[in-house]
């Protein structure tokens, strides 16, 4: 049999002009579908972010002034304002998100178990986080009114009431001080009116942690449970040894969405004391949000929200290489 080219060198199979035209159609017709998201998320966010960016690098007083570069990022840097604001929001991260996550867990806990009337408490417990955070946050601040129900069951009591959202003493120090310590200003902690706050906002975040935590230990194979109280194990020891390292992911991904919504709340605080009192209650989110629509200053509250982004990414990374790897390897 003679050998020709052809059959040395076969030739690729060719794709037919019919399929061909299917496919450019079909993959028009896919971004036709996309083509309104793609256009409102570029529009929205994409242009809204670079223009951001753009207005940060300005003297942007309601109208553009001269062109500043990175002069708003280090004059932020230098303001005290900035500084005090940080460590507000540090604060209030720090008495929301783990208290929040730790009552949650307990609560998914009791929630997993068959009891009467389950679904009650699963509802019960999930309809804060529905409810509108600014009506909520109105009725609480009702609540720690001067005149309000804590203030009248501490009366009731027979103890004169707090200040509640109008004390701007830190914490600590009305603990300690009724006993004889004394503090350094920078031990004294956050102000009674930013812990009231903080209670609101565990209230109010509980019902997303619970489900999540509940999503999580649907998960989990009950032969497991079986097996370790079959070995003896009490129920502190199941919850210690085998529901909380299963659980570490989810944990992981709770804490990780509360860091970030603690650093960019707003609402709460805004309703309940506008930064009050003497400022104690002002975050990142407060400041950026007067420095633009109060003062004015759309170019300095522009680096401030980006000043803000970047420390929520920085945030967000470290937990992901620190936290987040920990808790692969341990739930692995």
């Amino acid at each position: 049999m003679a050998l020709t080219a052809s059959s040395l060198f076969p030739s690729r199979p060719v794709v037919s002009s019919v399929r061909r035209r299917k496919y450019w159609r079909t993959t028009v017709l896919a971004y036709a579908f996309l083509l309104p998201s793609i256009i409102l998320i570029a529009t929205f966010h994409l242009f809204s972010i670079a223009f951001a960016f753009y207005i940060s690098l300005f003297n942007w007083k309601v109208i553009k002034g001269a062109f500043l570069g990175f002069t708003n990022y280090q004059v932020i840097l230098g303001s005290g304002d900035f500084r005090a604001a940080l460590a507000t929001t540090a604060w209030y991260s720090l008495f929301t998100v783990i208290p929040s996550m730790a009552f949650a867990f307990f609560a998914a806990i009791l929630l997993s178990r068959p009891i009467k009337g389950l679904s009650f408490y699963r509802t019960l417990f999930f309809v804060p986080y529905v409810t509108s955070s600014v009506a909520a946050a109105a009725v609480w601040r009702t609540l720690f009114r001067t005149d309000g129900i804590f203030s009248s069951l501490w009366k009731w009591i027979g103890v004169p009431s707090p200040q509640w959202l109008n004390e701007p003493r830190g914490i600590f120090l009305l603990l300690l001080q009724p006993l004889g310590i004394h503090l350094p200003h920078w031990a004294v902690g956050p102000s009674l009116a930013m812990v009231c706050i903080a209670i609101m906002s565990i209230w109010y975040s509980q019902g997303f942690d619970v489900v999540v935590f509940l999503a999580g230990m649907t998960s989990i194979p009950k032969e497991l449970y079986e097996a370790a109280r079959l070995d003896g194990a009490s129920e502190w020891q199941v919850i210690r040894f085998l529901t909380w390292p299963l659980l570490l992911p989810t944990t992981f991904f709770i804490l990780v969405i509360s860091v970030i919504g603690s650093f960019k709340a707003f609402n709460q605080i805004y309703i309940m004391t506008n930064g009050g009192p003497a400022g104690t209650t002002t975050t990142v989110s407060l400041l950026v949000y007067n420095e633009a629509f109060r003062y004015g200053h759309l170019g300095y509250a522009s680096a401030l929200a980006f000043l803000l982004f970047g420390i929520i990414l920085g945030l967000t990374l470290v937990q992901f290489r620190v936290v987040g790897r920990s808790a692969r390897t341990i739930s692995g």
